[in-house]
């Protein structure tokens, strides 16, 4: 009887632990082998009978899950470098990652084209020995001369760092601008000439005319013929008004040649603090045909050229009281500061802007006695000082707005 009972307990605990072993043993090792495929990197595997009804049933159901988190996520990456590789492949600039120790890592095909190698030649050697070392230092932006493979050229040049494997790296780009740049000057000559030409032809022409209408009235002797006090008089007046005309074209023509040079000659700024209100302020009241109001901003001190925002502003008002003039309205200037930057703006009541296109085009102009320089002087300040120049209409009644914005 003894030995009944105790077989009979035996076959029940071993009942028990084989049931044990399946319903707890059996799913740890299958979440076990879950997790080092995850681990591996093996997203395929799946875990049968996950019900969310027990515990180890609902952990299959995460870990399912957490499977095909990753596998979405791995095939995402894989998609996006692949769409990576092929742009970098495609594109028209060369792109070199260099690690620490300046030695080359990655090199598009634009890469291999301007250094005339293969990747597999380049990828290990040194920027020196590339002849790239320049690139990496100094500024970061920026046109070089460069010569790469016996070729010279002016390169466009972009550098920035990232990490990799917790090391720093760094990304250079370097765009072939020569023929861009050519085409550019190319046009800024045709343009230069075209307006020099018509400038020095609208001179020249009645010097000419009446240059020769003077040798044709001393040719035929009108000034020596008898009896001729009144022809000798009317002579010397043709003289004294075809000289008058000459003079008046010759000082023309050089008042527009000093223009053309203060525009190609304007200094770099002299930085130097500048308090706001003051400079506004003075502007404002040099303007004696129109009282040009106010509206102050904030006190705020900027690091600028004082005498070259004075001519920028005094450009500004000027025209914005010659727009009022028009109309009878009024001129306010005035400024706001942000977090980064200063706005100075100028507000007229006047007929407002019909012809944006031309507005900073040299000499372009629409006044009768205008010079076309002031907006392509200002802006020219402007961006000087890193800053920008815009004008536009007013929304919320007629006129126009000019705006100025600098850095802080």
């Amino acid at each position: 009887m003894v030995w009944t009972v105790g077989l009979l307990v035996v076959l029940c605990w071993l009942g028990f632990a084989f049931a044990v072993r399946e319903r707890v043993i059996r799913p740890l090792q299958t979440i076990a082998n879950m997790i080092a495929g995850l681990r591996e990197g093996d997203f395929s595997i799946r875990a049968r009978g996950a019900s969310p009804d027990d515990s180890l049933g609902l952990a299959f159901l995460e870990v399912n899950a957490l499977g095909e988190t990753l596998r979405q996520q791995r095939l995402g990456a894989l998609e996006a470098t692949a769409l990576l590789r092929r742009v970098m492949a495609e594109i028209d600039v060369a792109v070199f990652a260099f690690d620490g120790d300046e030695c080359l890592r990655l090199a598009n095909r634009g890469g291999e084209r301007l250094l005339a190698l293969a990747a597999e030649r380049l990828l290990g050697r040194t920027a020196e020995e590339l002849g790239l070392a320049s690139c990496l230092r100094g500024d970061t932006t920026g046109v070089r001369e460069l010569t790469f493979a016996g070729r010279a050229g002016r390169y466009g040049l972009r550098r920035s760092t990232f990490r990799q494997g917790g090391r720093p790296h760094a990304l250079l780009v370097l765009t072939d601008v020569s023929q861009a740049l050519r085409e550019e000057e190319r046009k800024a000559w045709q343009r230069l000439v075209r307006v020099l030409g018509h400038e020095i032809n609208n001179s020249l022409a009645p010097i000419k005319s009446v240059a020769q209408s003077l040798q044709a009235r001393v040719a035929a002797g009108a000034v020596a013929q008898p009896g001729g006090m009144d022809h000798a008089a009317g002579a010397a007046a043709d003289l004294s008004t075809g000289l008058a005309l000459i003079a008046g074209r010759a000082e023309a023509l050089s008042r527009f040649m000093a223009a053309y040079a203060r525009l190609a000659r304007l200094p770099q700024p002299r930085l130097q603090p500048l308090d706001v209100d003051t400079w506004v302020r003075r502007v404002a009241g040099l303007e004696r045909r129109l009282g040009v109001g106010v509206a102050p901003g904030a006190p705020v001190v900027i690091r600028a050229d004082g005498d070259q925002l004075d001519q920028l502003l005094i450009n500004l008002v000027t025209n914005a009281v010659d727009a009022s003039l028009q109309t009878g309205g009024g001129v306010v200037v005035g400024w706001t500061k942000g977090d980064d930057h200063l706005d100075v703006w100028v507000r007229d009541d006047g007929p407002g802007i019909s012809e944006t296109a031309n507005l900073f085009v040299p000499f372009f102009t629409t006044k009768p006695n205008g010079s076309g320089i002031g907006l392509a002087l200002s802006r020219q300040i402007a961006e000087g000082h890193g800053g920008t120049l815009a004008l536009s209409n007013r929304r919320e009644g007629k006129g126009c707005e000019a705006r100025v914005r600098l850095p802080l």
